[in-house]
């Protein structure tokens, strides 16, 4: 399994933290930046690390800024991924079990650094139902190549 990473700014400490917090699990990833607490645009952080989970470079992606909310609105743009913003463990377990979700987000002001870890290890750990859950993820990918309902 390989973790896409990436944070603008506002997130640069919380990633640091997942990072170690991978490499103590022994989980790889790749860490598409920021690298550093200097001001830039989260939109093209989100965006290359959803890419890499979209062409399959990485199998998931866990991408944060100060709330979660503008990297999810981006990494959701990209054809394939289903990014959700979490806050506790319960939605960490059911956008994958229901959602499939692809792309873990987090707000640096929002979760702390220790529960950001928790809701990590949750959502990789947890698997897809699949069954009635996944008509409603084909509706999604239907939607996404224009389709009308």
């Amino acid at each position: 399994m390989k973790i896409a990473l990436a944070s603008d700014h506002g997130a640069f400490e919380l990633k640091e933290s997942i990072k170690k917090h991978l490499e103590e699990k022994g989980i790889a990833y790749e860490d598409f930046g920021c690298y550093s607490k200097e001001s830039v645009d989260y939109p093209r952080f989100a965006y290359i690390a959803a890419k890499a989970v979209a062409d399959g470079t990485c199998d998931y992606g866990v991408i944060c800024c100060t709330t979660g909310l503008g990297v999810s609105m981006a990494a959701n743009k990209v054809k394939g991924i289903r990014a959700a913003v979490c806050t506790n463990e319960m939605l960490a377990e059911m956008t994958r079990r229901h959602n499939n979700a692809n792309v873990l987000c987090m707000g640096q002001n929002v979760v702390s650094f220790e529960l950001a870890n928790t809701l990590v290890d949750i959502f990789l750990a947890t698997p897809f139902e699949g069954g009635r859950h996944q008509r409603r993820v084909d509706l999604l990918t239907d939607i996404e190549n224009g389709a009308a309902l």
